[in-house]
């Protein structure tokens, strides 16, 4: 039972916030009488000690130590004696790991915007240096409509842009200090919750100790927004794979990013890509599993929140090296321009032929149909859209005239699409400089 109960295994990992943690509350029990001031001293260099030997991998963990609570104070008590007693007055396990998980998850929070942030700046200047390549965007799988290569990269950078806000939105909700909530009912001491938040850089103070020390809201917020960040790189990686397959050819992964087949000597696998696919499956089930964990709970705190950290953990490591994976791969990874710019075809150019009798004054609706009749048409004589002759079209609608020629010209067909978030080069570039705008604010 020992073995099943304990958590020193994975939760030891927060030994730097719990030693933050209980310096920040001998403060306390010495402002409020309970220590003294030498014994308050002796408590903080007890646990500088500790913190050294946990720096230098020389902490030894021994049996009995549950978890890193109980670990760092054992030790504490080994180092001074009798005043390691005096730490644990008016603390519970309760608010003590509570208040760790917090500490540790801020720090995680802060590694994983800079590692966002890097991947977004590589995809941004990427896109910038790009800008003038074309090649087919697709709906359904379905050849849609010629854009540029970067409008499709700052489609992802656009959506992990929005993680980063979301993970700074719930930094916010970790920073909330429970500490001072004992197990359940409050702390019956004069302990200066205010100095604990301003020791510990919290933002806030928990406003009530039952929800304090048994609500884990940050945690299940954090697993789902880890979630939605490996959705949106796992799309991504979807794209790439398919792009780097030769039926596409439109882009090759750099050999650090991609493995042989141990049997054919021709593949060249996207692994890299495959993993990045994978792990979201990995997340989103340790988010499912939490959320199945804490949907039984009665009221406070229960021994399943025991649950939390392996979960917590995971999921942070998982996304840390997918976000760092992803910018390699991104960093690195070569187009090949004339084989995306080959890949276009006239048929994309549909819509464009149905804007052009719209500019004439024909209705959309109908103008769509008028289109779609020409296509039929086109496939008819088994030829590309672009070669049925103005006589062809005419027969179709009489707004078609020699001018119609414009229409079959990629470069033109992008650039009408000029209004803000669209796919002419002076929308990419507004984009472009509103993300490097972004990027340096987040920077700060």
């Amino acid at each position: 039972m020992e073995k099943f109960n304990a958590s020193i295994a994975y939760d030891q990992r927060m030994w730097d916030a719990d030693i933050r943690g209980s310096k920040a509350y001998v403060k306390a029990l010495e402002k409020a009488k309970l220590v003294t001031t030498e014994e308050m001293n002796r408590i903080l260099q007890g646990m500088d000690q500790i913190s050294e030997e946990w720096s230098k991998g020389v902490f030894v963990i021994k049996p009995g130590d549950e978890d890193i609570h109980t670990a760092n104070e054992r030790r504490l008590k080994e180092l001074i004696g009798e005043p390691a007693g005096k730490l644990h007055t008016g603390r519970s396990r309760n608010d003590q790991v509570v208040t760790d998980m917090r500490l540790w998850l801020r720090d995680a929070i802060a590694t994983l915007k800079e590692n966002a942030l890097q991947l977004i700046s590589t995809m941004v200047e990427r896109a910038a240096v790009e800008i003038d390549v074309l090649f087919p965007g697709y709906t359904h799988m379905q050849r849609a409509q010629p854009i540029r290569w970067s409008h499709w990269i700052l489609s992802h950078a656009v959506a992990l842009s929005r993680d980063v806000d979301h993970l700074q939105e719930i930094k916010r909700r970790v920073n909330v200090l429970p500490l001072g909530s004992g197990a359940i009912a409050g702390t019956p001491f004069v302990i200066d919750r205010e100095l604990l938040r301003a020791e510990l850089e919290f933002d806030d103070i928990s406003i009530n100790s039952m929800d304090a020390t048994g609500q884990r809201d940050f945690v299940a917020e954090f697993l789902f927004w880890a979630s939605l960040c490996l959705t949106h790189l796992s799309k991504m990686a979807e794209d790439l794979m398919l792009y780097s397959t030769k039926e596409f050819s439109f882009l090759a992964l750099s050999d650090a990013y991609s493995t042989g087949s141990s049997l054919m000597p021709q593949k060249k696998n996207a692994d890299s890509l495959e993993l990045i696919r994978s792990k979201a499956g990995r997340v989103f089930g340790r988010c499912a599993g939490f959320m199945m964990t804490l949907k039984g709970l009665p009221s406070t705190y229960n021994k399943d929140l025991q649950e939390d950290k392996e979960a917590m953990f995971d999921c942070y490591d998982t996304v840390h090296a997918v976000l760092q994976v992803t910018t390699g791969v991104m960093s690195t990874l070569k187009i090949n321009q004339s084989v995306m710019e080959a890949a276009l075809s006239p048929d994309m150019l549909a819509t464009d032929l149905a804007y052009y009798l719209v500019r004439k004054g024909m209705a959309f609706r109908e103008a769509h149909g008028v289109s779609g009749k020409a296509v039929f048409v086109a496939e008819a004589k088994n030829i590309p859209l672009s070669q049925l002759t103005v006589e062809d079209l005419a027969a179709v609608s009489p707004l078609f005239e020699s001018d119609v020629s414009s229409v079959w010209d990629y470069s033109s067909s992008v650039e009408q699409y000029s209004a803000p978030g669209g796919t002419a080069k002076s929308s990419v570039t507004a984009q472009v400089d509103h993300l490097r705008n972004w990027l340096r604010k987040h920077a700060q």
